[in-house]
């Protein structure tokens, strides 16, 4: 499989976030409103602003207190869902490179409900920006094309964040995590057959975040199979009388 992979291998990951305030920057996003909510995590979920989130989960083990970080982003699915999702309803509203791989909303998708796109999403990423444009990470594409690595890889400090061909990806996830079974038995790569974000854990997945691996989000798929069956042919229907 051709295209480019991240590899976020969280036993490296401190949560400085650096990678968290990198992409912010690189893709000239403000601040928003946010508030305590009891972690160190902050803001408390992603927005529209925020493409790239290190979740902060703190859990009981052996009666001591643990914690486990998560730098979430968007997988850029081998497969993506949210495509046909958008697609319901706009033309070009998504771009599925074809030598990266990466998936990036375009500015089409303002007006797209949110919800939906949201819903279709196995791992819960999209979001909306204030005006109504569906955002998410863009796999740094703008750098990526040039020969650069992506914002979030270029500044982690540890090695936690990895980014380069899809088959350079997966050789170096299968020697970390070779070396970390040892230690670590329950160490694993978590949907590595189906996205672009490999994530290596050393513990159940569920302990860091609850769509960690993919979750389906019961409801969406008959709104979506309805409107992808009957109003984008129609609107390709139209299209065509136009052209015409």
């Amino acid at each position: 499989m051709a295209g480019m992979s991240f590899l976020v291998d969280t036993s490296r990951c401190t949560a400085c976030r650096g990678c968290q305030i990198a992409c912010k920057n690189w893709n000239q996003n403000g601040a928003g409103m946010t508030k305590n909510l009891g972690t160190h995590q902050n803001p408390p979920d992603l927005d529209g602003n925020t493409f790239k989130l290190v979740r902060f989960s703190e859990h009981l083990k052996d009666g001591k207190p643990v914690w486990y970080f998560f730098a979430d982003q968007c997988r850029h699915c081998i497969e993506p869902p949210c495509k046909d999702a958008i697609q319901g309803y706009v033309d070009g509203g998504v771009i599925h490179d074809e030598e990266t791989g990466a998936v990036v909303y375009t500015e089409k998708t303002k007006g797209v409900p949110v919800d939906e796109v949201r819903a279709s999403c196995p791992y819960d990423i999209p979001r909306a920006k204030d005006d109504g444009t569906v955002v998410k990470c863009t796999m740094c594409i703008d750098r990526v094309r040039n020969g650069l690595k992506p914002a979030c890889v270029k500044v982690c400090p540890t090695g936690a964040m990895n980014f380069g061909t899809r088959d350079e990806m997966m050789a170096l996830a299968q020697e970390r995590l070779a070396a970390l079974k040892g230690k670590f038995p329950k160490a694993q790569l978590l949907d590595p057959d189906d996205v672009r974000t490999l994530y290596l854990v050393t513990d159940d997945p569920a302990l860091y975040h609850p769509y960690a691996v993919a979750g389906v989000r019961p409801g969406i798929s008959r709104k979506l199979a309805l409107r992808k069956l009957f109003f984008a042919p129609a609107r390709n229907v139209a299209k065509g009388l136009r052209m015409g």
